[in-house]
């Protein structure tokens, strides 16, 4: 009797478990696989990899080259080297200087390559981040260097730094009686807040000083109301570098209410479908151009194999169900329009993929040239208390929040959507940036180059057509070809919406030249067994030899 009695026991706690069991395996198999979608693994990963760097042969022959190409490539460095120490000498003092006391300064020159590929490429080529002036769509550095600007300002440069000179200038003068006196509004955040309710289809808004605080507080509104504490990110998607949303390698914390999910997958509604903890999701729009990968920079080109390519029609077919299982479910779908807000569309991501999120999140661009962060909801979801329960607060303030002068910079940039030649650079914008991508990669095919462009709207990422060790090398050829690029590269080039037809015929000239200056250097040399996975293992047996 007693071992009838312990064998039922046993069934009943097996049983008991089954369902806990079933939700764990859905989780497991809704994430991608990939490092993107497992944060826990990219992080033992990434303690796991050794730290070493070729020497100056095996840097110009890591992927096996004869020595005449080796001994090509040697001289294309050092020509180039000599180039931009001329060229940008003032520019390059002066960074030389900042980045003894600037640690950003030392994180993205050390991360600009491979890492293996960094120290002799750092000794024989240097890299400025000075700049002194900004006129149409280029930037001038301290050495008079102009440069047609593909950096964007990391997402900011929407209408064209002149655009946004002027927004601050009026910014100024608006602001200017008050000053920086702070806590009390500037009369002028009544037309801010009247323009972005109407923007964003919601009933209210908070301020914030980045887009990270914005998210940041998007999430802690969502906890609070749903009294849950789960939050859902895709993989890759990028929301700033606060721990729950960047769980992995950068992040000394390991994730923990984080679920990081596959992007356009039904095993992900699964989830979302039968938890009941799941408090919001985030969605990044970025992500449809490269859906579950991690944010292109060069540093990961490891062998060319980065792939991009941006489907309306499936992205948008992805939203509708997702908004459908998180309203069914209770959950608070985020749009974090930080990054794309007003540049695919003057409504953004909802009013370009026609779906409306919880809370969206802006950022950027939105604050005419100065920082800010947004988030716009609902009044339930936007309310910080509880009436019945006085203490049961959701608390976030900023001392810079509302500064007189960026919200009177907000002002000036959302009076400018209204403006007849603003709402001319959106008449045909999709149309008009797809056959500009399409033009260059009928340039680079007919140039013979291994090199091709993916869009979404005004941003694109480069791709490779051939396995290479060496892709990174592009965006210094770019660079020599008068065109500046953020620190990631060829990862992103994001354009202005006021780039013209001659100054883009300009960029395409210039881009192809700098591909066929690097393919006679010898950097594009391959041999038929040089394939994407020859290159993979050859760099994990180096990884190993060094561990052990």
């Amino acid at each position: 009797m007693d071992e009838t009695l312990t064998l039922s026991a046993l069934a009943l706690g097996v049983l008991a478990l089954l369902p806990a069991a079933k939700r764990r395996l859905e989780l497991s198999r809704a994430k991608h696989r990939s490092l993107a979608g497992h944060s826990r693994m990219a992080k033992r990963l990434a303690r796991w990899v050794p730290g070493y760097a070729y020497g100056e042969a095996q840097f110009f022959a890591a992927d096996g080259a004869p020595a005449n190409v080796a001994a090509a490539r040697r001289a294309a460095l050092g020509r180039l080297g000599a180039e931009f120490d001329t060229r940008f000498a003032k520019t390059l003092a002066a960074t030389a200087t900042a980045r003894e006391a600037i640690p950003d300064l030392r994180f993205t020159a050390r991360y600009r390559v491979p890492f293996q590929f960094s120290p002799v490429l750092r000794e024989h080529l240097k890299m400025g981040a000075f700049l002194q002036a900004s006129e149409g769509v280029q930037v001038e550095d301290l050495d008079g260097n102009r440069l047609y600007d593909l950096t964007g300002s990391y997402g900011v440069n929407l209408l064209g730094y002149d655009a946004y000179k002027a927004c601050i200038d009026e910014a100024v003068a608006t602001a200017r009686d008050l000053g920086p006196v702070l806590g009390a509004y500037h009369p002028c955040v009544l037309e801010v807040l009247s323009r972005l309710k109407a923007i964003s289809g919601q009933e209210e808004v908070s301020f914030h000083m980045s887009g990270t605080e914005a998210v940041m507080q998007a999430v802690r509104l969502a906890r609070y109301h749903t009294r849950r504490k789960r939050l859902v990110r895709f993989a890759g998607a990028y929301h700033g570098w606060w721990e729950d949303v960047q769980p992995g390698p950068g992040n000394p914390l390991p994730p923990r209410e984080t679920f990081t999910l596959q992007d356009m997958s039904e095993r992900s509604l699964r989830v979302l479908a039968t938890r009941r903890d799941i408090a919001c999701v985030l969605v990044n729009p970025l992500q449809a151009l490269h859906p579950n990968a991690n944010a292109p920079g060069d540093s990961a080109l490891v062998d060319g194999s980065r792939r991009a390519g941006f489907d309306r029609e499936a992205y948008t077919t992805w939203l509708r169900r997702l908004r459908e299982v998180c309203t069914a479910r209770g959950i608070v779908l985020i749009f974090d329009e930080v990054f794309v807000g007003f540049r695919l569309a003057p409504g953004g991501a909802q009013a370009y993929f026609g779906v409306k999120a919880d809370l969206v999140t802006y950022g950027k661009t939105l604050g005419g040239g100065l920082p800010v962060g947004v988030v716009c909801g609902s009044r339930a979801l936007m309310t910080r208390y509880r009436e019945d329960r006085p203490a049961d607060i959701c608390f976030a303030r900023g001392t810079f929040n509302a500064h007189p002068y960026v919200i009177a910079a907000m002002a000036a940039f959302l009076k400018r959507l209204d403006r007849p030649e603003v709402k001319a650079l959106y008449d045909g914008l999709e149309p008009r940036w797809n056959a500009r991508a399409d033009r260059l990669n009928a340039r680079l095919q007919q140039a013979g180059v291994p090199v091709r462009v993916a869009n979404l709207s005004t941003i694109w990422t480069v791709l490779y057509t051939q396995p290479g060790r060496y892709h990174w090398m592009l965006q210094f050829y770019l660079r020599k070809h008068g065109l500046a690029l953020s620190w990631v590269g060829t990862g992103r080039l994001i354009f202005s919406l006021n780039y013209g037809d001659a100054e883009f015929e300009e960029v395409l000239d210039r881009f192809v030249a700098a591909c066929d200056e690097m393919r006679a250097d010898g950097w594009w040399w391959t041999a038929p067994e040089l394939t994407t996975r020859a290159i993979r293992r050859s760099v994990f047996r180096e990884m190993l030899s060094r561990k052990f």
